[in-house]
């Protein structure tokens, strides 16, 4: 029997057994018969079944894209499917696919030989933590939220109330993620000065240029110049026009675009790369931990100069300046009011004893 000749029933059943949405897509395209029982009223269960397959869990997923100031952040909703809704999820969930490839060359920088690709089960852990960090981060990381107010007990009551909703493995995964988000801000998106210096010599051994540091570390005062670029801001999206023609009209921007920062260039002082030794990157990058996973990656893939990272953190606002994260603070809060040890549970996501890919001992 031909496949195209099975009863309705069972290609049903292969709808809701593909594991992505690309899957369902494809399938519904090989034949009018097979479109025609994808567009039947199981449409958007059998895309709601393969989202959760490939970018699952959904619940989270759809806490955080569906999060606004109206509701407080620890209440869940219920959200019905929709394609409106899927459009969304797509989008976020392509994000965190990144992170899980990511994910195991920061994990296991150093060693190399426990390095591996992450099992489904390990991608979905990390995806549903993710997720929460990324719904924290939404939540608490934004104007309403400014510096004055990040030791006030009411605010941080409200902070520890949406990671009361998960358990200690739980918290234990949304910290090794946390850990990995901070690597890529530390290694990649604003490396120290040390780091600077280590990758040249790493590219370059043969040469003896000597590095010039910028010792005073501050964000860049206002300029008369066009804003940074930043495609997740509203300003950004206000005045998208105006900054493709500046970029686009700038050879050295092209130029200095494609390179890299670690790389020789006539009118380009490596050294000034670098973002601080010790106490002023720490908080650098302890201020760039509130950008949310699809900042950060974005950052990475897009950003290789400082001065591009710089414009992009200007038009965020002055609320971002000298205004860490607050994740971390938030999770010592809760683990004290459960009478859970600390340093034990730093060690255990250390150790890998808790965290998305667990050790087998």
């Amino acid at each position: 029997m031909l496949f195209e000749d099975l009863a309705t029933e069972l290609i049903s059943s292969v709808y809701l057994s593909c594991t992505s949405v690309s899957d369902v897509l494809a399938l519904s395209s090989t034949c009018r018969r097979f479109r025609n029982i994808y567009a039947s009223s199981q449409k958007l269960a059998i895309l709601e079944s393969a989202a959760e397959k490939q970018y699952g869990p959904l619940e989270d997923l759809n806490q955080l894209l569906t999060h606004n100031a109206s509701q407080p952040a620890h209440i869940i909703r219920s959200v019905p499917f929709s394609l409106a809704l899927l459009k969304q999820i797509v989008h976020t969930g392509h994000v965190a696919e990144k992170w899980c490839d990511v994910y195991p060359f920061k994990k296991w920088k150093d060693q190399y030989e426990e390095r591996r690709l992450l099992t489904s089960d390990e991608r979905y852990r990390l995806r549903r933590a993710l997720y929460r960090l990324w719904l924290y981060s939404r939540a608490f990381h934004n104007r309403d939220y400014p510096r004055e107010q990040r030791a006030n007990k009411l605010v941080i009551q409200k902070r520890a109330g949406l990671l009361h909703n998960w358990n200690m493995l739980e918290l234990g995964e949304i910290a090794d993620v946390h850990y990995i988000l901070r690597e890529v801000l530390h290694s990649n998106v604003c490396p120290s000065n040390g780091t600077i210096a280590r990758k040249f010599k790493k590219r370059y051994p043969a040469n003896d240029h000597s590095l010039l540091f910028n010792i005073h570390l501050n964000y860049p005062p206002p300029v008369s110049d066009a804003p940074g670029y930043n495609p997740f801001t509203a300003h950004y999206q206000s005045t998208q026009s105006t900054l493709s023609s500046h970029f686009h009209s700038t050879n050295t921007y092209n130029s200095r675009y494609a390179t890299s920062k670690y790389s020789l260039h006539a009118n380009h002082e490596v050294g000034a790369e670098g973002w601080g030794d010790d106490i002023p990157h720490y908080y650098v990058v302890e201020d760039m931990l509130k950008l949310d996973p699809e900042q950060i990656l974005w950052l990475k893939e897009n950003a290789p100069l400082k001065r591009m990272v710089e414009g992009y953190v200007r038009v965020l606002g002055d609320w971002f300046e000298n205004n860490g994260e607050t994740l971390v603070q938030t999770l010592e809060w809760v683990l004290k009011e459960r009478g859970e040890d600390i340093g034990e549970f730093v060690g255990a996501v250390t150790e890998g004893d808790l965290g998305v890919a667990v050790r087998d001992d």
